[in-house]
């Protein structure tokens, strides 16, 4: 445990780009292990935590997780993490919205139409975005909460779509070290990446228009 804690007790940038370009793919594989050494807590917690806080990198978490704990265990977390996650924030957009809701949407008039689409089409939106890494999922989830939509639909739509995600995350990235000892498969990975972030690109501007 070591060298993961020196790595969070670097205090400066320099500490922290030197230690970095040290790296090698046996020191990652080392710190992916004691990693998973701190048992299935963290790999649920960092995504749960993106749903609050949406510029943390999801996409490294799903990775990391995969490559931690295996492919099927990494994904397990990472579902339950993620899927938690836009539950809660679901559920407090959902408390607010009963004492502030009609305030709050008449105070975004461009954004009547979204919620206007998800009260009656709401399954299949909410699903189709939550299948793309790269969607606003925190403006999905407080939309959603501030709408009518009932809540199982959403809770049924965002598992269901946060499921075929996690799934392509954690398929593409459970390798590293196959990623980078073979770089056509790390930009197959890249490709398909960036064809998700383009299709989920299309689709906000479909719903969140």
């Amino acid at each position: 445990m070591h060298d993961f804690m020196a790595l969070f007790g670097a205090q400066s940038w320099e500490q922290w780009t030197n230690y970095f370009k040290s790296f090698t793919l046996d020191d990652i594989q080392s710190l992916l292990d004691q990693y998973s050494a701190l048992g299935p807590l963290p790999g649920i917690l960092l995504p749960l935590l993106e749903a609050f806080l949406p510029f943390l990198p999801l996409v490294v978490f799903v990775v990391a997780n995969s490559n931690a704990y295996g492919i099927w265990f990494g994904f397990l977390f990472s579902w339950i993490g993620v899927s938690v996650g836009s539950i809660l924030v679901f559920w407090i957009a959902r408390k607010i919205g009963i004492k502030y809701g009609e305030r709050i949407r008449k105070r975004l008039p461009r954004m009547e139409r979204f919620f206007s689409w998800i009260e009656r089409k709401g399954f299949s939106p909410i699903f189709i975005l939550s299948c793309f890494p790269f969607a606003p999922s925190v403006i999905i989830n407080v939309s959603s909460g501030l709408s009518k939509i009932p809540f199982h639909t959403f809770v049924t739509a965002t598992i269901l779509g946060k499921a075929v995600m996690i799934f392509i995350l954690s398929f593409l990235g459970h390798d590293i070290r196959a990623l980078i000892e073979h770089p056509w498969r790390l930009i197959v990975a890249a490709t398909i990446l960036f064809l998700l972030w383009l299709v989920g690109k299309r689709l906000e501007k479909r719903y969140l228009k």
